[in-house]
Parts: structure tokens; sequence; C-alpha cells
């Protein structure tokens, strides 16, 4: 895919400038957000499962060189992921 570079702005950068009194709101309103104790919570004590042996494993395997990367299996599993996301939300509007 080649760029094309021949692209000449119109007008001039005043004639482009947003009129400021018209782009800021007539009110000022302040939203605010805040979270339960609980959802913190949540957030801060979830334990992941995870098998330290195996990420010790991989990183060795990294730091050796001797970790390979099979694209066909990240292919394989990227689509089917898209495929249960899809199948999900057809449910949804059924």
């Amino acid at each position: 895919m080649k760029i094309d570079n021949t692209y000449k702005p119109i007008g001039t950068g005043a004639a482009l400038k947003p009129n400021t009194a018209q782009s800021t709101p007539a009110t000022s309103k302040q939203d605010a957000v805040s979270l339960s104790s609980f959802a913190g919570s949540l957030q801060s004590d979830q334990d992941y499962p995870m098998d330290m042996a195996r990420i010790q494993e991989i990183k060795q395997a990294i730091a050796e060189g001797r970790f390979t990367i099979n694209p066909e299996a990240i292919a394989n599993s990227l689509i089917e992921s898209a495929r249960d996301l899809v199948s999900k939300s057809n449910a949804r509007q059924a």
C-alpha cells in the first residue's frame, strides 16, 4: 500500500479554528464515580489460579531460546473465541 502525500489543506488555519464561545457548555456539571467497598475487595483479594512451576518453565525456555510459538494453535483459539462471542451475542438478541 502506498501512502499518497499529495494532501493540500484548504483554507487558512484561522478559518479552521473552532469558535470557543460555542464549543464550551453553557453549564458546568461535575460527575462523580465511586466503587463500593465490596467491589474494591473483589479486585484486591482475587487470587488467579497459576501454575508457578509452569510459569518458571516457560520463562526458562524463553531465556534459553527454546520456546517455540505455534501460530496455528493461536489462530485456532482466536477463531474459537470469536465464534463463542458471536454465538453469545446472537443468543442475547433472540
